[in-house]
């Protein structure tokens, strides 16, 4: 797989997705970086970042950290989680496509603080959690499906308007979404979903099968 020199890799902490899910696509990440206890996900996978930041008050065993070239550590007491701090080391470096995995689970402080995240112009582009992915969209996207898996449409931004699908068995043309407002559990018809966001960008949500 050839690499994407704009696309980089934030693993967090939390439940994270499967290793198989992820080892198509790691040979097109520029760059890795690890949050926190996103290191221990990483270790586990077998695979090095090339960063590590955090305030490090949950990662396994912080002396690993000596044996990583650049880390960066914060103090507990801070404004930013360490999912924002790894998401900020890597817009300053220029990648323009984030992809982050981890932070399903576990607090549901934390879960919802990334998903805030989308709402934000430099927020990440997709989410892999322990049993979904999560991709923004601005403008119409093809997701590779199975006929029957599941498919649920956020809209960012307060709303959204002049929405279109195919290939879902309740299709998203004519809808008009106020702040509040969403679609879960649509079905899949097909191997291929074709989502047009319309006037705001979406967060759509597919959800694959959790290995044990």
């Amino acid at each position: 797989m050839l690499v994407s020199m704009d696309t980089a890799l934030l693993v967090t902490g939390g439940d994270a997705p499967a290793f198989s899910v992820l080892r198509s696509r790691m040979g097109s990440f520029a760059y890795i970086c690890a949050a926190d206890s996103g290191l221990d996900t990483l270790r586990a996978w077998g695979v090095r970042p090339d960063l590590v930041v955090g305030d490090f008050d949950s990662i396994a065993d912080p002396s690993v950290l000596k044996d990583y070239a650049q880390v960066i550590g914060h103090p507990r007491d801070k404004d930013d989680t360490d999912t924002e701090l790894g998401l900020s080391e890597l817009r300053a470096r220029g990648y323009k496509r984030v992809v982050v995995a981890g932070g399903g689970g576990g607090r549901l402080d934390h879960s919802l603080a990334i998903r805030a995240l989308f709402e934000r112009e430099d927020g990440p582009d997709e989410w892999y959690t322990a049993a979904e992915r999560c991709v923004r969209i601005r403008g119409e996207t093809r997701f590779a499906t199975e006929p029957g898996a599941l498919v649920s449409v956020f809209p960012l931004s307060g709303g959204s308007s002049g929405m279109d699908s195919s290939g879902l068995q309740w299709p998203l043309a004519g809808l008009v979404w106020d702040a509040g407002h969403f679609g879960v559990s649509n079905v899949a018809l097909s191997h291929s979903v074709v989502i047009r966001p319309g006037d705001k960008p979406l967060l759509v949500v597919l959800a694959y099968e959790r290995e044990a």
